[in-house]
């Protein structure tokens, strides 16, 4: 199998079965959306169609706009059609951690040499949703209640796990987010010894929200840790 087989396998077969806490929906857009299927599985043929190692990069949890609008991490519909070349038709998603993610991909040479690279996904592949007063849904991270934590860490080292049978170069695994996710992936490699390192780094939406203007020093710390042997 490819990598991209592994890759689409795996999103394919991707289901929690454990206990969420109250008023809390997972987010499975490869069984919500059919549609979504297709998408992924151009892109990760398109770039991952062969058996190259790979250096994982991994975000919190999908959020409706990225993944869970096209099934790829951090790639709306705009970057998607614009930067990797596949056109989505029938709704558009603009997710402002995308933009950040392609502009360091645009400074590493593009997403050809990028994706031949590094495998971006997430510590917990799967999304949360929260139900607000009035019906309307949020997203929600997998650290935001201890409660959702202790639920979801068995099926989250399950999926590392599992990730982790794919040719990847496991000397280094860079995290995005500081602070929760990577305190997190920090204990929780001590005591899997799922990487050699990991190397925390600024997520994409904080920098968009709060460090807009200093954007492009964010992108070149990102640069600069991805370039490192």
């Amino acid at each position: 199998m490819t990598f991209a087989d592994q890759i689409i396998d795996f999103n394919k077969n991707l289901v929690f079965n454990g206990h969420l806490p109250a008023g809390i929906r997972i987010m499975n857009p490869f069984r919500e959306n059919p549609e979504i299927n297709g998408i992924m599985e151009q892109f990760y043929k398109k770039f991952y169609n062969d058996h190259s190692q790979r250096r994982m990069i991994l975000g919190i949890n999908p959020g409706r706009l990225g993944s869970g609008a096209t099934g790829v991490p951090f790639t709306d519909t705009k970057r998607m059609a614009e930067k990797c070349g596949i056109t989505i038709k029938g709704f558009k998603s603009h997710e402002p951690s995308s933009v950040f993610v392609y502009d360091v991909i645009d400074a590493y040479g593009g997403v050809k040499k990028f994706y031949h690279k590094f495998y971006i996904g997430s510590i917990c592949p799967l999304g949360f949703t929260q139900q607000q007063a009035g019906g309307k849904e949020i997203n929600y991270n997998y650290y935001d209640s201890p409660a959702l934590t202790k639920a979801v860490t068995p099926f989250i080292i399950e999926s590392l796990r599992k990730q982790l049978t794919w040719d990847i170069d496991t000397s280094v695994c860079y995290v995005m987010g500081t602070g929760k996710n990577a305190a997190f992936l920090e204990a929780l490699n001590k005591k899997e010894q799922f990487f050699q390192q990991v190397v925390p780094l600024e997520h994409p939406r904080f920098v968009m929200q709060y460090k807009s203007k200093t954007k492009d020093v964010y992108v070149d710390k990102y640069i600069t840790a991805l370039s490192g042997d």
